[in-house]
């Protein structure tokens, strides 16, 4: 499918199926969610810039590759996208982190936005949006949007899973924001949530259901 990258590496896989189990208990569904986070970080940044630089080792001067060009902004969309970042912020903690706090009507499906706050100088990095679950992409549609307003114009999504729905969605509204996934489920339910899918991210991660 056209930006959109499915990650098969089998650590992922295998933690997902875990991620998945109904009865994983909270604080084993927030470590899962927070190394597959890592795991991905590696796929969606495999294609950053580098530049060599001058440095010395105990035994020689050498050149050798470092991160060049713009600096990373890590964007989860609350809540259990901020679970999902804390392993990406540990691959890379000098990342800037934009809060995006949107929640799902349950009737309408639409995106409510209840707080947004994020570095002034996006314009000038590269943001990866980061949430869970791609299902109906009401959220993550209105992520980018308020993203792109205040200046980002270098965005990525990263996800665990996504409907196809979900997809077709984001990719028609925001064909310029590829997508990072772990897998690509059945289809939406009559609620809105992906099937088979791991039920509500947040709920699980946070023990609020």
């Amino acid at each position: 499918m056209d930006g959109v990258t499915i990650v098969s590496h089998p650590l992922v896989q295998h933690k997902l199926t875990l991620l998945r189990e109904k009865d994983a208990s909270t604080k084993s569904f927030r470590e899962l969610l927070k190394e597959i986070g890592m795991l991905l970080c590696y796929e969606v940044t495999r294609d950053l810039p580098l530049a060599d630089v001058d440095i010395e080792t105990p035994l020689a001067h050498m050149k050798s590759p470092q991160i060049a060009g713009k600096k990373l902004v890590f964007a989860p969309v609350l809540r259990a996208g901020m679970t999902f970042a804390e392993g990406m912020l540990d691959l890379v903690p000098n990342a800037r982190v934009a809060h995006i706090g949107l929640y799902r009507e349950p009737e309408t499906f639409v995106a409510v936005e209840y707080y947004f706050k994020a570095p002034s100088d996006l314009h000038e990095r590269q943001v990866i949006v980061i949430s869970p679950v791609l299902a109906t992409a009401n959220t993550a549609v209105a992520a980018v949007d308020r993203l792109k307003e205040r200046g980002a114009n270098d965005i990525r999504l990263v996800c665990l899973i996504a409907a196809p729905e979900g997809i077709e969605r984001m990719r028609g509204i925001h064909p310029d924001v590829p997508i990072w996934l772990a897998a690509i489920d059945e289809r939406l339910d009559d609620h809105g949530f992906i099937l088979p899918g791991l039920g509500d991210a947040g709920d699980r991660a946070y023990g609020t259901k």
